[in-house]
């Protein structure tokens, strides 16, 4: 066998070791210990180790792997070679494409110069068309939902209130936490002319821009029935109802919950549209499920809404929240859930610091590290602080 045979059958070998059978040891065998790649694509360093970790990122995402060579030209110590490599993506992201579960075919030249039967050094320059196309249109794609996103986030926030109603021997807390994927959580408080003060927690379907401008449209429903007349809570709603249902999107609904508070006798009327139920905490430690029957808004017309009263004392609260909260899971995948949610808010003395601190740090508890919250949170704590 001549030597340009015999440089051509190590190339070979290389191939067919190193990238269709994933041998990476073989590289300590085929490559000289000063070995260099002068790959214009090669990321990694381009001494042999670098070579070898290169080989295997490119293989790990790929099942079924083989390499075939198309063609091969010798020239002195030098083998010039276009190949191919096949492979099924199908288990990890490549190139910041996430697994699509097709056959990659990804072409390249390579050009090997051999000294004393080992590769000594390595060019090669690639195309992978048409996934070239895809990447492309896979970072736009993120860069619009991004966009998306970052607008949904702006409504989101601008439709929150700005400050907290200041009531003598009241204490009003609302927390958010939003999701990175941006949901439908809002709260309002809106402080009616003859003194009374509304609350109102929601969540409105979906996620992104749609969910916001759901959300930014029922607060700003809500804000105009309270203020515009002396409706009860179950009125508010049934006419927020009504409005809600010419704006907003087709399989889309709002779950609201609405509350009025009369400071100085403490009694508090409230309604109910789908929303989960708040929880008012005597100061022995029971927790008491404010239950009012009502169709969340947007889905029927002409609904009705059962309304509730209680009062509150010195020492009691009550806690209004999301689904976020109670519909976090923890690693192994266990809800939080309203159990749960109860027994904590039983649990707490009343001189203690405030209920929304509280569970949060419980949650936080509860999920462990590394959690990645998958729906906004918000609560809102109104407490009786003084006779």
């Amino acid at each position: 066998m001549s030597t340009e045979e015999k440089n051509k059958a190590l190339v070979q070998r290389f191939f067919e070791t190193v990238h269709t059978k994933g041998d990476l040891d073989a590289i300590d065998e085929l490559l000289s210990s000063d070995f260099v790649d002068h790959s214009l694509m090669a990321e990694q360093e381009g001494d042999r180790e670098g070579h070898k970790r290169g080989a295997a990122e490119l293989r790990a995402p790929f099942s079924r792997v083989r390499v075939t060579i198309e063609d091969q030209i010798t020239e002195g110590d030098k083998v010039l070679t276009r190949g191919t490599f096949h492979g099924i993506h199908d288990r990890g992201e490549f190139l910041g494409l996430a697994p699509t579960g097709e056959e990659w075919a990804i072409t390249a030249m390579y050009v090997h110069r051999i000294a004393e039967g080992k590769i000594v050094e390595e060019w090669s320059e690639g195309s992978i068309d048409p996934w070239e196309q895809r990447l492309d249109e896979e970072m736009r794609e993120r860069e619009r939902v991004e966009q998306e996103l970052q607008v949904a986030r702006t409504i989101q926030q601008a439709a929150l209130p700005k400050e907290v109603p200041t009531l003598e021997g009241w204490q009003i807390t609302p927390y958010y936490r939003p999701a990175r994927e941006v949901g439908g959580d809002f709260y309002e408080f809106l402080e009616l002319d003859d003194g009374r003060v509304s609350f109102a927690v929601g969540d409105a379907t979906g996620k992104g821009i749609p969910a916001a401008f759901v959300m930014s449209a029922t607060c700003a429903l809500l804000g105009g029935v309270a203020t515009a007349s002396s409706a009860s809570p179950g009125e508010v709603l049934a006419r927020v109802n009504e409005a809600v249902l010419t704006r907003i999107p087709a399989k889309m609904f709002v779950t609201c919950f609405y509350a009025i508070l009369e400071p100085e006798s403490g009694s508090l009327s409230y309604a109910n549209a789908g929303h989960d139920l708040p929880y008012l905490r005597h100061r022995n430690g029971d927790a008491e499920e404010l239950r009012a029957r009502g169709m969340p808004l947007g889905l029927m017309p002409g609904m009705e809404y059962e309304e509730q009263g209680a009062s509150l004392s010195e020492g009691e609260s009550v806690l209004f929240y999301s689904d976020g909260l109670v519909e976090a899971h923890d690693p192994k995948g266990e809800m939080f859930g309203f159990p749960r949610l109860r027994a904590l808010i039983s649990e707490l003395g009343v001189e203690e610091r405030s209920l929304g601190e509280f569970l949060m740090e419980e949650l936080y508890s509860f999920v462990g590290e590394g959690w990645e919250q998958e729906d906004d949170i918000t609560l809102l704590t109104l407490r009786c602080s003084a006779p």
